[in-house]
């Protein structure tokens, strides 16, 4: 049905019929509670495939799963699609590595109060980059809510009148109520979705402190979720504050233990934003060579998270993030690995 379907209409993304998804979850997912816990490496080995859709947590530069972008550009997996519908530096640095070859867009291609992403724009510009579709924010959630809610659109005003609903896959009909004008946006099904969180336990019960975003969306939308957490705790902890729990067990193939896996951006509560990183980069992705010598310094080099996060200053630098967060005093510096397992 979605083949023909999207024949007729070839800006449809990340859409699957309502019966075919819900014929993948009966076949995929299960209410059994079992123990997901997995290295990063095999999380993303087994849960992402060369060519996926894929889309990520967070919105700008928060809470954005990087441990899990970080070991996709280790394992090389590319000709990906992303959804870019507000977060940055995660699909900037796939982008930039050559690993994202399509994109439909809200809001893409700016680093927020640090200037626009040069490495992301370069590759639109070269060709190797191909922007799919382009909408508001508000646009690309209500897809996600659509989705997540097993119904094939959302029905909104949001593109009428603009350009960019000639490149949404959206259909405009008459409002049977008003006689008026309403475009029905299509349901995205991402192929995954990687969501970080600030816990969660071994079954994918997951807690998310402040600013939820479209997570819960996500984690309902996408056919399959691997979940990064800060810290993987017992079931009990999770059962006494159950209306922290934002992403149920049901819906998670994966969870890694992955602490600090935004960095160089913030966690809510855990540690801000490492701006002295962020212009390491900044100035790297300012050309294709400083690109890749900085991802074969950072990324390409380390066997793993921990590695990664011992270069770019260890656990003293980690703590002082901690510190700008939330005022504490820093923790003697001690290694990484062996502090934070």
């Amino acid at each position: 049905m979605s083949q023909s379907v999207k024949e007729e209409n070839p800006y449809l993304y990340g859409w699957l019929s309502t019966d075919e998804i819900r014929e993948y979850r009966r076949k995929n997912k299960s209410a059994k509670k079992t123990d997901k816990r997995v290295p990063l490496k095999e999380a993303i080995e087994k849960g992402v495939n060369q060519g996926d859709y894929i889309v990520f947590s967070g919105m700008g530069s928060v809470r954005n799963p990087m441990a899990g972008v970080y070991e996709i550009i280790r394992q090389n997996i590319g000709d990906l699609t992303v959804a870019a519908k507000g977060s940055q530096h995660d699909w900037q640095l796939l982008a930039a590595a050559g690993l994202i070859t399509k994109a439909e867009i809200a809001y893409g291609f700016g680093d927020e109060v640090r200037g626009l992403c040069p490495a992301s724009r370069r590759a639109v510009k070269n060709g190797s980059l191909k922007i799919l579709s382009e909408m508001t924010n508000a646009g690309f959630q209500w897809r996600f809510s659509a989705a997540a809610r097993g119904i094939p659109f959302f029905p909104s005003r949001t593109a009428i009148g603009t350009d960019t609903l000639h490149y949404s896959g959206a259909k405009v009909i008459e409002d049977p109520f008003t006689g008026e004008k309403i475009n029905l946006l299509p349901a995205c099904h991402p192929d995954v979705a990687i969501i970080h969180v600030h816990r969660a336990d071994k079954y994918g019960n997951c807690q998310i402190d402040g600013n939820i975003t479209v997570d819960i969306d996500l984690a309902h939308a996408a056919k399959k979720v691997i979940i990064t957490a800060e810290k993987i705790v017992p079931e009990e902890e999770i059962q006494k504050r159950p209306d922290l729990t934002k992403i149920p067990f049901f819906v998670v193939d994966a969870v890694v233990e992955a602490p600090f896996g935004s960095h160089p951006n913030q966690v809510p509560y855990k540690y801000s934003f490492d701006e002295d990183q962020w212009m390491e980069w900044l100035k790297a992705s300012a050309t294709d060579e400083g690109v890749q010598e900085y991802l074969d310094k950072y990324i390409r080099s380390a066997k793993d998270h921990f590695e990664y996060l011992e270069k770019i200053g260890g656990l003293a630098k980690l703590r002082e993030l901690e510190n700008i967060e939330n005022g504490t005093t820093p923790h003697p510096a001690v290694s990484t690995r062996g502090a934070l397992n």
